[in-house]
């Protein structure tokens, strides 16, 4: 048996760790000028013109659902092949969700899929006022036809980037915002850039922004111009909406900030290794996802989808018995027993659940030695042989 190999994992330097030691002896442990220093960083690097740092991804995800109003009696679609939080956004506001099926060969959502599932909607009345793109495993969904779409039936569009920070779309960083109403990041440990737990929104919108200030501090403001009446002094704070405790502390932001000094390092990394596991699995009983010829993956997973999707289980289990901790990425969040209860049944998006049932998650970071790398070339190649 090999030394263990996860899927994923952070990346973590003696100069990430002291910003955080530096903080931990600074006057601010949170809502501090490290937080802001953080947004700025990351607005600037994706070119968008505001970002509001949270507690997490799901956390941003929820905020900027309530920014967008949605609320009960309104829809919100997103793909069926992704994380939990990218629907349950929806249903914490009180409004109910569907899904959409992806393209069986980039595992993002499927434009064509949507456009005929909204001409119908509009038939019946019932169009969705926010559409949720995941950018799965760090390559863009095709953004201009996104925002086709919804300048024709009139919904918002909110990218979950949570895989995709350090990923490009015809040129331009994932986060510009420049076809959507705004777009949120995830940095979990495994993720490109970590914060330890931590999420951000960036948008273009100006009233997104002043919003999402509140809604992670909840719903108070200090701004005179915001308040009701005249305030009883310069200490005066008023809440104005219902809003939550999302704020990220000044450690978070601290590590964050000194990640982003290596994020196009990270993701050069993932890119080279991502070649790598092309030309060494080219032959294998296997698929790997296509590109849009518009995008520049960040590359946060990389996902295979066995010929053979009966042999998934065995070839997992053999790959985990050899140390190489491969992982699956995603089961069709319909088909997750909460939303089962919702009504949601299998057959609705026949693409992810074609996908789901052969998909393997094999390790990719950037720490990945070649050596690592050769190991679970050598042991998923023996694998296949064996249980096809």
């Amino acid at each position: 048996m090999t030394s263990s190999i996860p899927y994923g994992r952070q990346s973590i330097d003696d100069e990430d760790v002291a910003a955080v030691e530096a903080v931990l002896r600074s006057d601010w442990l949170t809502q501090g000028p490290t937080i802001e220093r953080f947004e700025q960083r990351v607005a600037d690097y994706c070119g968008a013109r505001y970002a509001v740092a949270v507690s997490s991804a799901t956390a941003a995800l929820h905020v900027a659902c309530l920014a967008l109003h949605v609320g009960p009696g309104d829809l919100l679609w997103t793909a069926a092949n992704t994380f939990v939080a990218s629907s349950n956004c929806a249903l914490y506001c009180g409004a109910q969700v569907d899904f959409i099926d992806i393209d069986p060969h980039t595992l993002n959502l499927s434009v064509p899929d949507l456009a005929r599932k909204l001409e119908e909607a509009e038939r019946q009345g019932r169009l969705p006022k926010v559409v949720v793109p995941v950018h799965f495993a760090g390559q863009s969904c095709d953004m201009a036809a996104l925002h086709a779409l919804a300048q024709r039936y009139g919904f918002a569009l909110l990218e979950d980037a949570s895989h995709a920070i350090g990923g490009r779309y015809r040129g331009k960083p994932v986060g510009a915002c420049q076809y959507a109403d705004a777009a949120v990041f995830s940095f979990h440990p495994v993720k490109i850039v970590t914060t330890a737990e931590g999420g951000m929104v960036v948008t273009n919108r100006e009233d997104l922004y002043r919003s999402l200030l509140r809604l992670r501090t909840h719903g108070i403001t200090r701004d005179p111009a915001q308040m009701v009446g005249t305030p009883d002094g310069p200490w005066a704070n008023q809440q104005i909406e219902l809003g939550y405790n999302y704020r990220m502390t000044d450690l978070h932001a601290a590590l964050g900030l000194s990640q982003m000094d290596r994020l196009d390092a990270f993701v050069a990394r993932r890119r080279e290794l991502v070649a790598r596991y092309r030309q060494a699995l080219a032959g294998l009983p296997l698929r790997v996802p296509t590109c849009i010829a518009d995008a520049d993956p960040a590359w946060h997973l990389q996902v295979v989808t066995l010929a053979r999707p009966e042999t998934r289980r065995a070839a997992y289990d053999a790959l985990r018995r050899e140390g190489i901790q491969v992982n699956v990425h995603y089961l069709p969040v319909y088909l997750h027993p909460y939303y089962r209860a919702l009504g949601f049944e299998p057959g609705l998006c026949p693409h992810a659940e074609a996908y789901y049932a052969g998909a393997l998650t094999l390790p990719l970071f950037p720490d990945l030695s070649d050596q690592d790398f050769d190991t679970i070339v050598e042991k998923l190649t023996k694998t296949l042989s064996e249980v096809v």
